[in-house]
């Protein structure tokens, strides 16, 4: 349980000094508010769900600060990703430093009020599937869930997801960053179907669970 604990705190704090970096350095503004308010809504939320999960899920915990991606369009969309958000972080800093484009003060409100209540649905996911993974991969024993959020989308995680992803930039006052962050739709579309694609070939059960749950992102849209 030490080992755990450390190598959350050292994934937390690694987070926290990254981001913290690609938005002040780019900035070049340590006051900035917007900053400071995504920073707070994303990493004190986070922190709390850290600690829940270390007492009730410690294996949960730990599958997903080890998880390590073997499927090769996975990896993709995960290097993508992740190119995506430097961008999307890095274009907000000097969107603020040069007074590019700003959002109204109710759009970042609103924005803020959808990424609380994204993370309480991602919250609500973690305590429904004991088999979330980071990474594509059927666990021994693993049993379809369709309880919950389940039964009403396949992908209530990748849901939560993007309107997380989406309401940052907009947070940090950034349409620019935004349109940055647009392409994260396509990229989870073909997470999802790739990730269907092994579940369906490797998890028993889960043919018939795609039947009874028609939608996998969006209900009665896709």
């Amino acid at each position: 349980m030490k080992k755990l604990l450390l190598e959350a705190l050292i994934k937390f704090f690694s987070g926290f000094i990254i981001i913290a970096l690609l938005l002040f350095v780019s900035s070049f503004d340590i006051k900035w508010f917007n900053a400071w308010l995504f920073i707070c809504l994303l990493f004190i939320p986070m922190f709390i769900v850290g600690i829940i999960m270390f007492f009730k899920a410690p294996d949960l915990l730990r599958s997903r600060l080890n998880a390590k991606e073997k499927e090769k369009t996975q990896q993709g969309v995960l290097k993508y990703s992740g190119l995506m958000f430097i961008a999307s972080f890095v274009l907000a800093g000097l969107n603020h430093r040069f007074n590019w484009l700003n959002c109204p003060n109710y759009v970042i409100i609103i924005s803020s009020i959808l990424f609380l209540l994204s993370y309480l649905m991602f919250g609500e996911v973690l305590r429904e599937n004991a088999y979330l993974s980071r990474t594509i991969e059927v666990k021994e024993n693993q049993k379809v869930v369709d309880t919950g959020l389940y039964g009403i989308i396949r992908h209530p995680m990748y849901s939560a997801t993007v309107v997380l992803f989406l309401s940052m930039p907009l947070i940090l006052n950034s349409p620019v960053s935004f349109i940055i962050s647009l392409t994260y739709i396509p990229l989870i579309v073909i997470k999802i179907k790739n990730e269907e694609m092994v579940l369906e070939k490797d998890l028993q059960g889960y043919k018939e669970y795609k039947q009874k749950v028609k939608y996998r992102l969006i209900p009665f849209i896709w």
